[in-house]
């Protein structure tokens, strides 16, 4: 009746071939097509398409940022063997003569050590330490920003990270004239058990009972500048709580008090915990065993109680320390290359998908607010009675 038979026509001529494997599994499409002519592209579209692409990469280069970076975790753990021995590294400068220094490290388990003849003294300037660039005046807020750089694995590794030992840097030349020498600098490392303690800096005649004769009280002068003061191995470039500050007083008679916790800490990126102790877990593993993804050394934390006292008590600078039996293990992680591939995938999706709706959704809004005006501006057209004409069919 259709007259596709009388010309050999089928109906089936004017649809895709059925059969086969490749027309059946089109039946599982999940990404249709649309012909070309159906779409238009507008400058808009174009505008938009622009902005997500900058959008995704923004966000693709901050994930990668942060991939790279890694991220730190601490763990806290009982220190494991038994420890013996600990490093501490002094730098201070007294403007008092240092033969009227006394320097003396006393521990819980009775011992002494005089450390005036452990550590080193140079006569120096007051002047040239408490105007070098970094000194400040001790619980100054600015400086706690940088403190902070220096409990961060990467900073840590890429300071000290497999470098040998340092050394103090020589004390200046002091030169002639006033004032010259009248200050002393004491410097240097010593060994002392790895037990609660405290090391002091008294005026000579005063403290422990000495033969010799005692200070004049006027020549008293314990106002001090601390360039240096860590437990461990020493690393000059990390800064700690007391390092580079400065206080400074006008009693004679002034007893300043600091109040250290220590705190075994190390630093690594090693995916696997690093160890803590020998294979007979006896003995810590040395500071030495450092690497240039590891590091071993203690850190602490400060307060300070200083006043001014009468003559019955004994003035001078005195530090008590107190070993936590904790160890701190700082490690800087990273994902896999393919976490980040799945989170950049992820970013890109996120930004693609949801800028289309939002596309979508404001070229609705803006066809329903077409058709709105329209409205409120009435109806035309032959539907309504109303006839238009040309401008020149009218006279």
């Amino acid at each position: 009746m259709n007259g596709f038979a009388d010309h050999g026509l089928d109906e089936s001529a004017f649809g895709d071939k059925a059969g086969g494997f490749r027309d059946n599994i089109r039946t599982f499409d999940a990404f249709p097509k649309t012909k070309p002519t159906y779409t238009r592209r507008t400058s808009t579209g174009g505008y938009t398409t622009l902005v997500l692409i900058l959008v995704s990469l923004f966000l693709s280069i901050s994930e990668f940022l942060r991939w790279y970076r890694g991220h730190e975790t601490h763990l806290f753990s009982v220190e494991k063997g038994v420890s013996h021995q600990m490093q501490i590294n002094l730098d201070i400068v007294v403007p008092m003569y240092c033969h009227d220094l006394h320097i003396n490290v006393q521990d819980a388990s009775g011992d002494r050590i005089l450390a005036g003849e452990l550590l080193n003294k140079d006569p120096t300037n007051w002047a040239h330490w408490v105007d070098a660039t970094g000194t400040h005046r001790l619980a100054e807020a600015k400086y706690v920003k940088e403190e902070e750089e220096d409990t961060h694995v990467g900073h840590v590794l890429g300071e000290v990270g497999g470098q040998r030992k340092k050394k103090f840097k020589k004390t200046p030349w002091i030169g002639r004239g006033t004032g010259a020498g009248k200050s002393c600098r004491i410097f240097g490392s010593l060994e002392g058990n790895k037990v609660q303690g405290d090391f002091h800096i008294t005026a000579r005649g005063h403290g422990y009972m000495e033969l010799g004769q005692h200070l004049d009280h006027d020549a008293f002068n314990f106002s001090h500048i601390i360039n240096e003061l860590s437990f461990g191995p020493l690393y000059p470039s990390l800064l700690n709580p007391l390092d580079r500050t400065y206080v400074t007083t006008d009693d004679h008679f002034y007893k300043y008090q600091y109040y250290l916790s220590v705190v075994p800490t190390i630093y690594t990126r090693s995916p696997s915990p690093p160890p803590t102790a020998d294979s007979n877990h006896n003995t810590p593993l040395p500071p030495n065993h450092s690497n240039r993804n590891t590091v071993i050394t203690n850190q602490y934390a400060a307060t300070s109680q200083s006043h001014p006292v009468n003559e019955r008590t004994i003035p001078g600078i005195f530090f008590k320390f107190d070993i936590e039996p904790i160890m701190l293990t700082v490690r800087e992680e990273r994902e896999g290359f393919l976490w980040l591939m799945v989170r950049v995938v992820n970013v890109i999706s996120g930004v693609l998908v949801g800028g289309g709706w939002c596309y979508q959704l404001a070229g609705w809004a803006r066809e329903v607010a077409g058709r709105g005006g329209r409205v409120r501006g009435g109806r035309e057209g032959m539907l309504n009675g109303r006839v238009y004409h040309d401008e020149g069919d009218e006279e």
